[in-house]
C-alpha cells in the first residue's frame, strides 16, 4: 500500500480551495465605471450613493449597478457611452460636492467585493491610460537645501542681533552653487560668527574668509552630503507624486524610480491627462514672511530693486506690488495638513503646522499683532525657448503673494489662509497635503495609450496562454497517458494558484506577467517530467508500481529543487533591481517557482496517491 499523510491531503485541499476563491473574480472581466469622490476628501455615504442613483435615472442614463468603495462611489455601466454620459451630467449636477474619474470596475459578483477580494488590476499595457516619464533636475534639490540653510542663517543672526551684509548660496570650485556663504561688515568677529552657526549647521563644514568686502563665514557641503541629498530628493519625489495620485483618485497606480534621476509614473486608466500631468508636476510650496511696511512698494517696483532686508512681489491676479521681509515665518514643509474650509471671507484653506512651525509663528504673531502678514505661492516649471536656432530647456521659477492679512490675534500651529477662490483653494489644499516635491521634475516621455490597445494585448496575451497550455496538455495526455491527465490537472491548479497570489497582492498584471506566467506552466511541466521518468525508470528496474510512485518523487525530489533553485536566485535579483515590466516579470516567475514546487511534489502525489495507494493488485501503471 502507498501511504500518504492525511494532514497533506488536507493541506493540499484547503491551499486549492481557497485559491480558487481568490482566484475566481478574475474571470468574470471588468466593465467601465465612474468614480465619484466628495471634494473636500471626506467618505461618501449611503444617502450620496441613493442621490446619485436617483438623478442618473431621472437623466434616462443605464447602469448597471453602484457601491460604495473606500469612501467613493463606483457607478458600473454596460458600455463606454453610457460612462460618458454619465461622467458629463455629474459634473453639471454636482460640480461644487463631487470629482469624478473615468474607471473600471469589477463583473464580479458583490459578495467578492463584501469580503475583500479583488481581480487582478491591469497594467497600462492591457487596460490603456498615462504614462509619464520624469526627469529629476537633482541639481536643483542642492539648490533647495542651500536655500533653507540660508533662511536658518538669517534666523539665527537675527535672533542674536548679529549685523552681516548678505547671505545666499555660492559655488565653491564648481559651476553649481555647493556652499552658503554669510558676507560680515567690516571689523567684525567672522570666528565668533562662524561658532554660533556651527551649533545652528551642525552638518556643514564652516571655514572663515576675508573677502574684499570684509570677512565672511562660508559652510561647503561635501561630494557625500550632494549625492545623499540628491538620492533623498528622488524618494521623496516618488513618495509625493504617490501621494498626489492618491490624492486625484486614480486606481492602482504605478510609481516607481527608473535609472538613475527619472521617475516612471503610470496611470491605468486615466483618461482626463492634462489636470492629472498639471497637478504632478507642479513643484510647489507655500513660504509666510511679514510685509514691510516701511517703505513704498511702488516705487521700488519703479526702481526694480527692494530695499535691503527685503524682496519684492506681486499679488497673483491684479499683479500690484508688495514689499516682503526676506526672513522666513514658516515654509511648506513644516505642514502637516492642509484642507479647504468655508469662512465668513469665502473659500479658505485650513493649516495645520508641525511644532516647530507652531512655536515660530506663535513667537511671530505674539510680537507682531497689527501687522500685515504674506503668504508666497512658489511655484516651478520647466519652459522650452528658442537660443541661437536651437530649443532650449530651463527651470522658470513663479513667486507670487496669494494673501496678505493683518495679524489681528495671537495664532500658533493652526490657521487658515483667505482671499482665494473655490478651485485655487481646492489645488492648493492638495499640493500642500500631498506633500512639496524635494525637486523640479519635468516630463521627457508621455504617452496616452488606448483602451481598443489594451483590448488587443489582453486578447492576444491570454490566446497565447491558451495555445500554449493546450499544447502542454494534449502533449502530456498522450505521452503519459493517465498520469499525463494528472499532470494536466496539477498545471491548471498551478494556474489558479498563481493567480490568487497575484490577486492576494494586488499585482498588476501586464504583457511581461502573461509571459510569466506562461513560462511558470513549461517549468510545471518539467517537474512533473522529472518525476514521472523516475518512475517509469523504477517501473524498468522491477520494482512494484506503489514503490515505484514513492521512489519517483523522491529521487526526483533533488533535481528538481536545484533546477528551481538556481531560477529562483535570479529571479530574486529581477525582482529587488530590475523595474518596470522587467520587475513585474519577475514576480510572476519567483511566485510561480513556489506554486509550481507545491503542486508538482505535493499536489500531484496527493493525487497519484489517492488514485493508486489504496489498490492492493496493482499490476501496472497507465505511464
Amino acid at each position: 500500500m502507498l501511504e500518504y499523510a492525511r494532514w497533506k491531503y488536507i493541506l493540499v485541499g484547503v491551499v486549492l480551495v481557497v485559491a480558487l476563491i481568490f482566484a475566481l473574480p478574475n474571470v468574470f472581466g471588468e466593465a467601465p465605471a465612474l468614480q465619484v469622490a466628495r471634494k473636500d476628501r471626506a467618505a461618501l455615504d449611503v444617502a450620496a450613493q441613493q442621490s446619485v442613483e436617483k438623478f442618473l435615472q431621472e437623466q434616462k442614463i443605464p447602469f448597471a449597478r453602484s457601491l460604495l468603495d473606500n469612501g467613493r462611489l463606483m457607478v458600473q455601466f454596460r458600455g463606454v457611452g453610457e460612462q460618458l454620459r454619465a461622467r458629463d451630467a455629474v459634473n453639471a449636477q454636482f460640480k461644487d460636492q463631487y470629482i469624478t474619474a473615468l474607471s473600471f470596475v469589477s463583473r464580479a459578483p458583490s459578495i467578492f467585493t463584501t469580503l475583500g477580494i479583488r481581480p487582478m488590476p491591469l497594467g497600462l499595457d492591457l487596460r490603456g491610460g498615462l504614462y509619464l516619464l520624469y526627469q529629476v533636475d537633482v541639481n536643483g534639490a542642492i539648490t533647495q537645501v542651500l536655500d533653507s540653510y540660508e533662511q536658518t542663517v538669517r534666523r539665527t543672526l537675527g535672533n542674536a542681533k548679529v549685523q552681516f551684509i548678505d547671505v545666499g548660496p555660492v559655488a565653491v570650485d564648481s559651476t553649481r552653487p555647493n556652499a552658503v556663504r554669510v558676507t560680515l561688515p567690516p571689523n567684525s568677529d567672522p570666528d565668533a560668527v562662524r561658532e554660533m552657526l556651527s551649533k545652528a549647521l551642525p552638518d556643514l563644514t564652516l571655514t572663515t574668509l576675508t573677502l574684499s568686502s570684509g570677512p565672511a563665514v562660508q559652510g561647503v557641503l561635501s561630494e557625500k552630503q550632494i549625492r545623499e541629498r540628491q538620492d533623498y530628493a528622488i524618494q521623496k519625489n516618488i513618495e509625493t507624486l504617490r501621494n498626489r495620485v492618491n490624492e486625484l483618485g486614480v486606481s492602482e497606480p504605478i510609481v516607481q524610480r527608473q535609472g538613475l534621476d527619472r521617475i516612471n509614473v503610470q496611470l491605468p486608466g486615466v483618461q482626463n491627462s492634462a489636470e492629472v500631468k498639471d497637478i504632478l508636476g507642479k513643484v510647489a510650496t507655500l513660504e509666510w514672511r511679514l510685509e514691510d511696511m516701511q517703505h513704498n512698494a511702488f516705487e521700488a517696483a519703479q526702481r526694480g530693486r527692494a530695499p535691503l532686508g527685503s524682496k519684492l512681489y506681486y499679488f497673483r491676479g491684479t499683479k500690484q506690488p508688495i514689499l516682503l521681509k526676506r526672513d522666513v515665518i514658516v515654509t511648506g514643509d513644516q505642514l502637516t495638513d492642509a484642507r479647504t474650509a468655508v469662512t465668513q471671507e469665502g473659500p479658505a484653506v485650513s493649516i495645520k503646522l508641525d511644532s516647530r512651525g507652531g512655536e515660530e509663528m506663535l513667537k511671530t504673531t505674539r510680537q507682531n499683532v497689527g501687522r500685515r502678514m504674506g503668504v508666497v505661492f512658489i511655484e516651478k516649471s520647466r519652459e522650452t525657448v528658442m537660443v541661437d536656432g536651437k530649443p532650449v530647456s530651463r527651470e522658470v521659477t513663479t513667486q507670487e503673494v496669494i494673501s496678505n492679512a493683518t495679524i489681528r490675534g495671537v495664532f500658533g500651529d493652526q490657521f487658515q489662509i483667505t482671499g482665494l477662490q473655490a478651485s485655487e483653494a481646492r489645488e492648493l489644499a492638495l499640493l500642500l497635503r500631498a506633500g512639496s516635491l524635494a525637486a523640479p521634475i519635468y516630463v521627457v516621455d508621455e504617452r496616452a495609450i488606448g483602451p481598443s490597445l489594451g483590448a488587443e494585448n489582453i486578447e492576444k496575451g491570454v490566446t497565447a496562454l491558451i495555445i500554449g497550455m493546450a499544447g502542454v496538455f494534449v502533449f502530456m495526455a498522450m505521452y503519459y497517458k493517465v498520469f499525463g491527465l494528472v499532470a494536466d490537472a496539477v498545471l491548471l491548479a498551478n494556474v489558479v494558484l498563481l493567480t490568487a497570489l497575484l490577486s492576494m497582492m494586488h499585482f498588476s498584471l501586464s504583457l511581461p506577467g502573461i509571459a510569466g506566467v506562461i513560462l511558470t506552466v513549461g517549468m510545471a511541466v518539467d517537474a512533473n517530467v522529472l518525476i514521472y521518468e523516475r518512475i517509469r525508470e523504477e517501473l524498468r528496474n522491477g520494482v512494484s508500481p506503489q514503490a515505484a510512485i514513492k521512489a519517483g518523487f523522491e529521487k526526483a525530489f533533488s533535481a528538481i529543487a536545484d533546477s528551481n533553485v538556481t531560477t529562483l536566485i535570479a529571479g530574486l535579483v529581477l525582482w529587488v533591481f530590475g523595474t518596470g515590466p522587467v520587475r513585474g516579470f519577475a514576480i510572476v516567475l519567483t511566485l510561480g517557482i513556489g506554486t509550481s514546487m507545491f503542486t508538482a511534489l505535493m499536489g500531484s502525489r496527493a493525487l497519484l496517491t489517492l488514485m493508486y495507494g489504496g489498490k492492493r493488485k496493482l499490476a501496472r501503471l497507465p505511464i
